[in-house]
């Protein structure tokens, strides 16, 4: 929240809006005002047609020429947090050059934070920080060159004898290995959650999600087949569930002054993550004991027959996992239906879990925020 509280104070106009917190350095546009609402403007004097493109709209909104050559719109107010954005110019997609880009939608683009008054437990504060370092490394699955973004919690150098549990922890389709920093604010969550003593500290790792063998051809969408797998509750391997495997949790206890073993390991992720989460995670519960889905993987399937039978005897799925966390966001209809079903069908058959729903935010990084706000504090007690 200092961020938005500094760029109030020093430029806030007499409409009460200020630039947007996601700006690049001395950039005015876009602003955002107290009520959600946000402005865009772009020079473009010879565009005979501008539209605001991206999450902001169920389709490009069109934006009005002044004689001065500049395209502005003001669009109703959003809900609160990061949006992905872009111009389209006469049909072609560019980003917006007052904006930082944020890697989305398969490419750097553009992103607005709308804040959401009187929260900013994700906001940097004035409190011991953790870092965030890049960690590249050869992978032997895929036989190319990989990076993990990792965060070492405060006083990770100053305490040569700590160990610390790991998080792994994934963005969602589109994004990479920089999303739950850059978007998520991940460090600062925890930086202030372990400041008011409310989290264990710990190490988070995070990886881009995709993953091919040498050779190995990308696979075309199959809605039918996912769907189907879905309600069998099939656990499919995958290249990406490899390397976390093979690659990944080796090389962060050879790095990293890591608590080996399940019981000091989590996985989770959001939407595309929150499906490799649950794949993972149950295949391996030799080696996850924690499972957190943000806004994406359900349990509808027959727990009896689906899921390779990890659900099968509740008893010994509860000793085993310390922590099975599901939630959404509460804009998020069709999955919050998803939820109420898993829920009713966890409890039934004994399951012991968490279901949390982030009220009134929708498919983006707020609720994701939130979900980690809410899921990290229950983590390795």
């Amino acid at each position: 929240m200092l961020a938005l509280l500094l760029a109030v104070l020093l430029y806030a106009q007499g409409d009460g809006s200020a630039p947007a917190t996601t700006n690049l350095m001395n950039q005015s546009y876009p602003r955002v005002y107290a009520d959600g609402r946000a402005s865009f403007r772009l020079l473009a004097p010879k565009a005979s047609k501008v539209q605001l493109a991206g999450a902001l709209g169920a389709a490009p909104l069109e934006m009005a020429k002044g004689e001065d050559g500049f395209w502005t719109l003001t669009i109703p107010p959003a809900v609160a947090g990061f949006h992905y954005y872009w111009f389209l110019v006469d049909g072609v997609a560019v980003n917006d050059p007052g904006s930082e880009a944020f890697f989305g939608y398969g490419r750097p683009t553009s992103g607005i934070e709308i804040p959401k008054p009187g929260e900013d437990f994700y906001w940097p504060k004035d409190v011991p920080h953790g870092q965030v370092r890049s960690l590249p490394y050869l992978s032997k699955v895929t036989g190319q060159w990989r990076r993990a973004m990792v965060y070492t919690p405060p006083g990770y150098d100053q305490n040569p004898r700590a160990r610390y549990p790991v998080l792994y922890l994934q963005h969602g389709a589109g994004e990479d290995e920089t999303g739950w920093s850059r978007q998520g604010h991940v460090h600062f969550i925890l930086d202030n959650l372990l400041a008011a003593g409310k989290a264990k500290p710990m190490i988070v790792a995070m990886d881009k999600g995709y993953a091919m063998r040498p050779g190995e051809q990308a696979q075309p969408r199959d809605p039918d087949r996912m769907a189907r797998e879905r309600a069998a509750g099939t656990l499919r391997a995958s290249t990406f569930e490899s390397v976390v495997v093979e690659d990944l949790i080796p090389l962060i206890d050879r790095t990293f002054r890591t608590r080996p073993g399940r019981d000091h390991r989590a996985i989770a992720g959001l939407s595309m993550g929150s499906m490799q989460a649950m794949q993972i995670g149950l295949r391996h519960l030799d080696k996850f004991s924690s499972i957190g889905l943000f806004s994406g993987a359900t349990v509808t399937a027959d727990l009896e027959t689906g899921y390779d039978g990890v659900f099968r005897n509740a008893v010994e799925f509860n000793k085993k996992v310390h922590l099975f966390w599901l939630g959404a966001g509460g804009a998020e209809s069709r999955l919050v239906q998803a939820l109420e079903t898993s829920d009713a069908a966890l409890k039934k058959h004994g399951i012991e879990h968490v279901v949390y729903i982030s009220p009134d935010t929708a498919h983006e990084w707020h609720s994701w925020r939130r979900h980690f706000h809410d899921f990290a504090p229950r983590l390795f007690r």
